[in-house]
């Protein structure tokens, strides 16, 4: 009885889950734009409205994996050169995962961006020292405690932040996803220390019912 009523259970989510994907208009729209996945669709709104990315910007997109936000910054940052009256800029995603090639960006995949090889890896990869923006929808594989999986996304962008003292111009930009929790302010009060401008951003791609936000930091005070 407990297996049978527990299946039941799993069903009913599982087609609720699918009945909400299907109808989901950004689902819709990365189909019909061909990105890689909706989550294109939170960073064009970001841009749309903040302009993090320029022609001529180097980016570092961590967590890039399948390759939709690079698929973004590729156009927004002219990295194809396909308007020649305008700078020429350089995408390099990075994620643990394997990314499939994207024509007009750099992939370092199956690789920890927390470990210091991958940081030498990354630097010998860009055409200059350092990166005007990071780019970062990082997420932890979810356990479904949600405090823990918070402390996790959160110790994610902390260690962007100390990664940004080495790769980051100064001036530059982090844009990084967060879950809300007790220890989103710990980061927000981090990246005010490190950046002159800093706000929180939900977009509209984001579903409601999800815990999911930004930080969009500018302004980098490093050297």
């Amino acid at each position: 009885l407990h297996t049978t009523v527990g299946f039941l259970k799993k069903t009913g989510t599982e087609q609720w889950w699918l009945e909400r994907h299907l109808k989901d208009p950004f689902v819709k729209a990365t189909k019909r734009q061909h990105y890689r996945c909706r989550s294109a669709f939170k960073l064009l709104e970001i841009d749309d409205k903040l302009h993090i990315l320029r022609p001529g910007l180097s980016i570092l997109d961590c967590g890039a994996a399948p390759g939709a936000w690079s698929q973004v910054a590729v156009e927004r940052v002219n990295a194809l050169g396909t308007d020649p009256a305008l700078p020429t800029g350089f995408v390099l995603g990075v994620d643990l995962l394997r990314i499939s090639p994207l024509e007009g960006a750099v992939f370092l995949s199956e690789a920890d961006i927390a470990d210091p090889g991958t940081l030498r890896t990354i630097q010998s990869l860009l055409p200059v020292e350092k990166v005007d923006v990071i780019l970062s929808d990082m997420a932890p594989n979810a356990t479904g405690i949600k405090e823990l999986d918070h402390q996790k996304v959160i110790n994610l962008c902390l260690g962007l932040l100390d990664l940004s003292k080495s790769i980051l111009k100064p001036k530059g930009t982090i844009l990084c996803k967060f879950w809300d929790g007790h220890e989103s302010r710990l980061l927000q009060n981090r990246l005010k220390e490190q950046f002159q401008d800093v706000r929180t951003i939900k977009p509209q791609a984001s579903r409601k019912d999800s815990a999911e936000s930004y930080y969009l930091a500018r302004l980098y005070k490093g050297k």
